[in-house]
């Protein structure tokens, strides 16, 4: 096997860096959606204690709360697996990009695109899970607050 020229594995280099700004991307929306899936479980928890607390009226509400709050989790579940497979799928453009050109002599350039773009739409899948995440998660404050200012005595 001969080893590539030195300006071409310059650009294999070059092209197997371009994906670890994709891995970059995804590796802060993983921290930030493993945070959002622990507040979300710590906020199911208090909600399912105060559900064992309450017996009265309040009760529908806490439920109905619980549901959400269960919702969201599945939510940000579904987001941390589609971003664990665009991780993947980023990682395996770069290992792609350098077999191709290091092995099979360019005759599999298609693949490291299919896998970017595979990346891309798994990332992009993920960001419409969190974002219907946030907007059920705004509901449910918004739900709180309504129904606080309802208990509230000096309230007009």
């Amino acid at each position: 096997m001969d080893s590539l020229p030195v300006p071409d594995s310059y650009a294999v280099i070059a092209a197997m860096i371009t994906p670890a700004f994709f891995l970059t991307a995804v590796g802060s929306l993983l921290i930030s959606s493993n945070n959002r899936l622990g507040r979300v479980v710590d906020r199911l928890r208090i909600e399912i204690q105060r559900l064992h607390e309450t017996h009265d009226q309040a009760r529908p509400e806490l439920e109905a709360r619980i549901l959400i709050h269960q919702r969201r989790s599945y939510l940000v579940l579904a987001a941390l697996r589609l971003l664990y497979g665009a991780l993947s799928a980023f990682v395996g453009t770069s290992i792609a990009i350098a077999v191709d050109a290091a092995v099979l002599d360019n005759a599999m350039h298609w693949l490291p695109t299919v896998l970017a773009v595979v990346g891309v739409l798994l990332v992009f899948a993920a960001s419409l899970c969190l974002g219907h995440e946030a907007r059920l998660g705004v509901q449910t404050l918004n739900r709180e607050l309504e129904n606080e200012l309802a208990l509230d005595p000096n309230q007009p």
